[in-house]
């Protein structure tokens, strides 16, 4: 489930008079590597006439370089971008075991490419003091991390600073407080002396108003919220760069979307350049708006939802009954015999030796209670992956009103006393419907197993297996292959009459079929000859034909 909020983010400078502009960076594009996925993203910049290049830094920060040829009176900056707010487990990785406890080293390739990562300012009193109250013994990395996050967090009151640049960690200790540039930078610091790689991170946090308040503990924000704000990421290996929040305590999660990630803050400033020296008014616009939501059991619907989906439930019944549309509800219950219910046919296998009888046996049972005058079909049903062939599906369709679909019981085939129609009495019925129908019944003709497919089928058997021994691996496919040879592949397996209904003259007509062959040979499979006609060796005709 998620959320997708619009952000928007507007600098403006407005100038006492019209000055010169050098070359403007900024730095205000989300990170290659965010886990935040950003749906869109625009930047807008005011006045026209500028040149804009899209560029990347050494740490594959996204940078757009701004060069204005003429003077101008203000510069503003908009960005707007669209972010999914789907919940990420700040913990999901896994780490190499060489780094699941602290402290650990690096190996001397990672030293060299973490190299920026690792410089270290000179140790200072304060600072001296601080890492003095680091355990350094060795203990989980991750609980290690959380315990140094959570204690910057409760040494460093969290200040909003106004003044440019950031505090050395010596100040920060000293004063005991900070911004969120300052906590960030005092952490990153303190990771480089214990030996961890790390830098500093420029970037939105976006916080939302929770859906129901915490029963104990903060609840976070009051409002949806967004702002810039700076955290630090450490280099962990087989987790890459994790990120560290030390105004909140917290791992980094789906409302920290990096915008520049640096070894030196001075080098992640949202916008940096040089400009002629004048008076200057600035203004810094932030905004944050849900415009889309995945429902959740955590936020229940308002009053007025309910109501609209009660009066969207009335609309529908009256419109089903102004169209006369009866509903009715269905099931599909699962029967197990009433002995060897252990056995495979009733727990995991399609068929067995007694599930068909007894299915027929339960079928004319309902059928004679619910049924009486219905129509039967025996057919295919549900084809589920994995198996050879569709199972069996038996229906009766009946009237609710009692009037009989079908007349004559002596035409219906009854499993429980009667054996399968042969091909003789196919070619029959065959003969007596073309004669019914008034067409030429000599183009009924015969089906036929494909003689060369099961030969060679039978050629790639083992030398000790014919199709009758057992020793074939598949049942369904030794069954089939007993039955083949049983009966002998020049046997027609049945008939066919092709028929189909002339648009002129509203009557059935029937015709030859052209087949490679002389012969009808069908597609081999075990499914009822209907479904195996080899309609594809039909000759082209245009469609009109």
């Amino acid at each position: 489930m998620s959320i997708h909020v619009a952000l928007s983010h507007t600098t403006h400078y407005r100038y006492e008079r019209p000055i010169t502009l050098g070359p403007q960076i900024v730095r205000l594009r989300p990170c290659p590597h965010a886990r935040t996925r950003i749906l869109s993203y625009s930047l807008k910049v005011e006045p026209e006439g500028y040149f804009l290049n899209w560029q990347q830094d050494p740490q594959a920060n996204y940078l757009a370089r701004l060069v204005f040829p003429e003077k101008t009176d203000e510069l503003k900056i908009t960005v707007d971008l669209v972010a999914e707010m789907a919940v990420i487990n700040p913990f999901d990785f896994f780490l190499e075991p060489r780094a699941e406890t602290i402290p650990f080293e690096y190996e001397e390739w990672q030293t060299a490419e973490l190299a920026p990562y690792l410089q270290k300012l000179p140790e200072t009193p304060e600072f001296r003091k601080w890492m003095a109250t680091i355990d350094r013994k060795e203990t989980p990395s991750v609980d290690f991390l959380v315990g140094v996050n959570q204690r910057l967090a409760n040494r460093i009151d969290y200040l909003i600073r106004m003044e440019p640049g950031v505090q050395t960690p010596e100040e920060t200790l000293k004063k005991g407080s900070g911004s969120c540039r300052d906590s960030t930078w005092l952490l990153v610091q303190t990771l480089r002396h214990l030996g961890l790689a790390a830098r500093f991170v420029s970037g939105y946090l976006i916080q939302l108003k929770a859906d129901l308040k915490a029963l104990d503990g903060p609840s976070g924000a009051e409002e949806d919220f967004t702002d810039l704000h700076a955290w630090c990421e450490v280099f962990l290996p087989g987790a890459g760069w994790v990120g560290l929040d030390p105004t909140s305590g917290l791992f980094a999660g789906e409302g920290h979307i990096p915008l520049a990630c640096s070894p030196d803050p001075s080098s992640a400033a949202p916008i940096s350049g040089m400009v002629e020296d004048c008076e200057v008014e600035f203004e810094h616009q932030m905004g944050v708006q849900r415009i889309w939501e995945a429902p959740r059991v955590t936020k229940p619907y308002t009053e007025e939802q309910w109501q609209r989906i009660v009066d969207l439930g009335h609309e529908v019944d009256q419109r089903l009954t102004e169209l006369d549309v009866r509903l009715t509800q269905g099931g599909e219950p699962t029967f197990v015999a009433n002995h060897d219910r252990d056995e495979p046919e009733w727990n995991t296998e399609a068929m067995g030796p007694t599930k068909r009888k007894k299915a027929i046996e339960l079928y004319h049972r309902m059928r004679d209670r619910y049924g009486a005058g219905g129509l039967v079909h025996f057919g295919q049903g549900k084809w589920y992956p994995g198996e050879p062939l569709p199972r069996w599906s038996l229906n009766c369709f009946w009237r609710k009103d009692g009037e009989p679909i079908w007349q004559d019981e002596r035409w219906l085939a009854d499993e429980r006393t009667e054996g399968k129609a042969s091909p003789e009495d196919a070619h029959r019925f065959l003969a007596a419907l073309a004669k019914e129908l008034g067409v030429d019944e000599k183009h009924v003709f015969p089906g036929f197993e494909d003689a060369f497919y099961y030969l060679w089928r039978e050629r790639r058997l083992p030398v000790n297996v014919d199709p009758f021994d057992a020793k074939l691996d598949n049942a369904l496919e030794r069954k089939q292959l007993q039955q083949i040879f049983s009966r002998g592949l020049d046997e027609p397996v049945g008939y066919v009459l092709p028929l189909r209904v002339s648009e002129k003259e509203k009557a059935w007509e029937t015709g030859p079929w052209f087949l490679r062959s002389e012969r009808c040979y069908l597609i081999p499979g075990g499914s009822p000859m209907g479904h195996r006609l080899p309609l594809d060796s039909q000759p082209w005709v245009e469609e009109a034909d």
